[in-house]
This record gives structure tokens, C-alpha cells and sequence, in this order.
């Protein structure tokens, strides 16, 4: 899960890239950069940390030019503790290409392989990023017929790609000199937007919030398979490079990973997120009776358009009974001490009043680990609730996703090989109640007709790319990023707020 921004304007895009990319934070925490491009040369600064960490007043000087891209990145797959492997990657042939990604490669290691064998590129880093990089640099030399580069040569390039290429990705490149390419997989599984602004500037961003917040017209989603280039001039080409493109976009992005003033293919996530309350309504009434429930309380704070919805359809009460704390910074490792693992109560505090002597059903966004909601569950009890219920919006997490979302291997995941009441147990509340898969995925779907389907791959164990059985899943967990106890809390509840990133 990243997030990625491209820029062509006629004026310095350094502060707007900065901008797009504080409001794409929620979509990765571990490092960020940008990349801008002035006659023919790139300007690059990236680093490990927050966008207002990484980027000073000296940085941002040193990023001239009307073009540029950027990345905040949440790791899931290389080496997440080299700063290395913060994006924007880098090759100096053809032309000089740089490029950022959202997603995660299935074939990333036979790929390699390939490029060294085949294509004889050399790859410095465990990034699945970089690999897609040169994949691309090596057909673009292939398709390159002369000086200048035309269009149909790179959609040429990016056809290539998709044929080569298995899994998810959403693509921004810049070529030196030519202009910045946009690109999504046959399956659309990682999202991609276009606007523009009224001074002629375009921007293509992971979510529609980046082009709304930054004061550009939502012209239009990237379509699976979509390959878009837009040249130094503005003028935007684009062109279908997928041989069989199909529209299955990744259902946890409506569940939890995108901002909820985000449309996405368009769908309001926020409207998701209210439909999938409703359909959680009637999963809740057949099993615990809404006369004991005397308060419905969201988990921040993805769950709280689910939550509202929930009790406005019971008519019960809604109530804020968790504060969290966004300020929680890193845990220093001194040395001769041992390693302090940050406990919720660190990021959440409750409001003991809403939980005295009450029936209280908390409502989260989904459920993964597992871990994180028997402490919550726990907090409601020493707060003095009598009875607590915990309803997820949506179906248990059974599967590891492979697309580019942190949810690894089957034992880490609490729902893998288990009942609803065995969870129930190990979680530590009265009652559980899921999402329906099917329901979630209509509740969604019904959005937008126009959909083929959903990767719920981590929901109902289907990859939509066809390429996944139990030894791939063992070659991509492999490769996947580990967290080590002294770095950085990366669960849920240590993300910034979404409303507010």
C-alpha cells in the first residue's frame, strides 16, 4: 500500500507535489519522495519518515522544474529499513526514467532472473519497484524507434509490460525530457486518477482527494489496462495497452486503506462504508438482540461511517467512546534497556462514562490479527461495561493478500482455520458478528454496475490474476518486510487519522 502523485504543469510543482503527497500520508508512513524534472535533468530527495519529516525548506529548493513525481510508501515487500528502497527508482537508459509504484509484483522473482539473464539490467535493491522499472526501461528500448520518443512507442513499452508483468500496479513514470506516463494493471486491482486544474496543470494521484484537495477537476479514473502520457506541452495521449482488461479493484481499499472523501471507480468510499453498516445491521439482529445493546461505539476511525449507519438502522445510540491519541511518536531503543512494545492504551484512551454498567457494541472496520481487538475488547471492560459485543464491517480476514497490503502469512491472521466462536474466544468478547462476504462485496458493487468484480482475495481466498497458489504465496512471503521490535509501530492505530492526513 503506497500512495503516488505525477504532475505536468507550467510553473514549479515542487510545493504541489508536496501538498498531493500530505494528502496521500495515510497510504504509507515509512518514507517518501519526490522527483522533479528541469531541462532534461531529474532533482531528487528521498528518505525514510513522514512527508513533513523527509522534506525541508532546503530539500524542497533543490527540486526545481514544471514536472515531478512523488511516493509516500507503507513497505510490503523488500528491504523496508533501507532508505534505498524509498521511491522514486531511477535508471539512466533510455532517455533516463524515474518511477513510483503502488502495488505488489507476484512474479517479481522470475522477473528478475529474467533481467539479468535476458535483458541484462542489474538490480540493486529487494524492491519489487525497481524490477518493474527496468522491466519497462528494457521495452521501451525495445519500442523506441527515434528522437523525439512518440506516444504509441511507450504505450508500445507498457503493452510489453503487461504481458510480462503479474500482479498489481499502479504506475507514474517520468521520462527525461518527454513527459510523465500513467499506467495501471489489466485488472485495475490498485487505484489511479486524472484531473486538471484550470491553469492547465495535470495530476495523477492514487486517490481523487489528492486532486481535489490541491485545487484540480476530477477528470477521470485510469481504466485497467490504461496506459496515459502526458507530454511537456500538457497535451494528453492515452491509449487501452491490456489485451483482456478487467475492472476488479481491491475491495479493502472501500473497506479501510482510502481516505472516505475518496471516490474510487466510481464509488464513494464514504457511501461504501455507510452501505456496508446496513448490510452489518442484519448480520447484528440475527445474533444478538438490538433491545441488549444499549450503545454502538466505533473503533477509530475507518469504522465510524459503518457505526453510524449501524445504529441509526437499530435505533440505538451512537457514541464516541475512544479518543486516540495521533501524536504517538517512535520508541527510542536506548542502550542496555529492552525493547518497550507500545501497547494500545498508548494510542487509544477511552471515555470510562460510555462504558459503565452497558451493553456496548464496538464496530470496526475489519478484523486481521486479532491482537489489537482483544486489547480494545479488554479496555471496554476495565472501563466497566457489562457486556461487550464487537461487529465487523467486514467478513473475516482468512486469506494473505499478495497485491500490496500488509497481510502476510495464514498464522498471522486470527480468522485463518478458525470458527466464529474459537475467534470469538481468543478475542475475549460475548458476542462476534461478521460481514457476510457476498454481501459486502453487493453492498459495494451496487455502487457501480460497471464493475467486473473485487480482488476480496484476503476475504474469500481468490486471486483475480490466476497466478497464485500456496508455493507462490510461500515465494512472495519470502520477500515480504518483516517489523522488527525497535522499529517504528506500523499497526492501524499508530496511522494517522485519513480525515485528517
Amino acid at each position: 500500500m503506497c500512495g503516488i502523485v505525477g504532475v505536468v504543469g507550467a510553473s514549479p510543482v515542487n510545493q504541489l507535489i508536496y501538498d498531493a503527497l500530505l494528502l496521500l500520508q495515510h497510504r504509507g508512513q515509512d518514507a517518501a519522495g519526490i522527483v522533479t524534472q528541469q531541462e532534461r535533468k531529474f532533482f531528487m530527495h528521498k528518505a525514510k519518515g513522514m512527508v513533513r519529516d523527509v522534506f525541508r525548506t532546503r530539500n524542497m529548493r533543490a527540486l526545481p522544474g514544471n514536472c515531478g513525481l512523488g511516493q509516500v510508501r507503507y513497505p510490503t515487500a523488500g528491504n523496508a529499513y533501507s532508505e534505498e528502497e524509498a521511491q522514486p527508482f531511477y535508471v539512466n537508459a533510455p532517455f533516463g526514467i524515474v518511477l513510483v509504484h503502488n502495488g505488489n509484483l507476484t512474479n517479481a522473482q522470475a522477473l528478475k532472473a529474467e533481467l539479468f539473464s535476458t535483458d541484462h539490467r542489474h538490480i540493486n535493491t529487494e524492491s519489487d519497484s525497481e524490477v518493474l522499472l527496468n522491466v519497462f526501461a528494457h521495452e521501451l528500448e525495445k519500442s523506441t524507434r527515434g528522437v523525439p520518443l512518440q506516444p504509441d512507442d511507450v504505450f508500445t513499452a507498457v503493452k510489453n509490460v503487461h504481458r510480462r508483468v503479474r500482479g498489481s500496479y499502479a504506475v507514474i513514470a517520468m521520462i527525461a525530457g518527454h513527459g510523465v506516463l500513467a499506467f495501471r494493471d489489466p485488472f485495475g486491482i490498485r487505484p489511479l486518477s486524472v484531473g486538471k486544474s484550470k491553469d492547465g496543470t495535470w495530476m495523477v494521484a492514487s486517490e481523487s482527494v489528492t486532486l481535489e484537495g490541491t485545487g484540480h477537476v476530477f477528470d477521470r479514473h485510469v481504466a485497467p489496462g490504461e496506459a496515459i502520457f502526458i507530454d511537456l506541452q500538457g497535451n494528453l495521449h492515452a491509449k487501452q495497452c491490456a489485451d483482456d482488461p478487467r475492472l476488479y479493484p481491491c475491495i479493502f481499499e472501500y473497506v479501510y486503506l482510502a481516505r472516505p472523501d475518496s471516490v474510487m471507480d466510481g464509488i464513494s468510499v464514504y457511501q461504501a462504508r455507510l452501505n456496508l453498516g446496513e448490510t452489518l445491521a442484519k448480520r447484528v439482529i440475527s445474533t444478538v438482540p438490538p433491545n441488549e445493546i444499549d450503545v454502538i461505539i466505533p473503533i477509530p476511525e475507518s469504522s465510524r461511517p459503518s457505526a453510524t449507519q449501524l445504529a441509526h438502522l437499530l435505533g440505538i445510540p451512537y457514541r464516541e467512546g475512544f479518543v486516540k491519541n495521533r501524536y504517538v511518536g517512535r520508541t527510542f531503543i536506548m542502550p542496555g534497556q529492552g525493547v518497550r512494545k507500545k501497547s494500545v492504551r498508548q494510542k487509544l484512551n477511552v471515555i470510562a462514562s460510555e462504558f459503565k454498567g452497558r451493553n456496548v457494541m464496538l464496530v470496526d472496520d475489519s478484523i486481521v490479527r486479532g491482537t489489537t481487538s482483544r486489547e480494545i475488547v479488554q479496555m471496554a471492560r476495565d472501563a466497566g461495561a457489562k457486556k461487550v459485543y464487537l461487529a465487523s464491517a467486514a467478513p473475516p480476514v482468512r486469506y494473505p493478500n499478495v497485491y500490496g497490503i500488509d497481510m502476510p502469512t495464514s498464522s498471522e491472521l486470527v480468522a485463518h482455520g478458525r470458527t466464529v466462536d474459537e475467534i470469538r474466544e481468543i478475542i475475549g468478547c460475548d458476542a462476534l458478528i461478521y460481514q457476510d462476504v457476498d454481501a459486502m462485496k453487493k453492498a459495494i458493487g451496487s455502487l457501480n454496475p460497471k464493475l467486473d468484480g473485487f480482488d476480496a482475495s484476503c476475504f474469500d481466498g481468490v486471486y483475480v490474476t490466476g497466478d497464485i497458489d500456496a508455493a507462490g504465496i510461500a515465494r512472495i512471503n519470502e520477500s515480504r518486510v518483516g517489523q522488527e521490535e525497535q522499529d517504528d509501530d506500523t499497526s492501524r492505530l499508530a496511522l494517522p487519522n485519513a480525515q485528517e492526513a
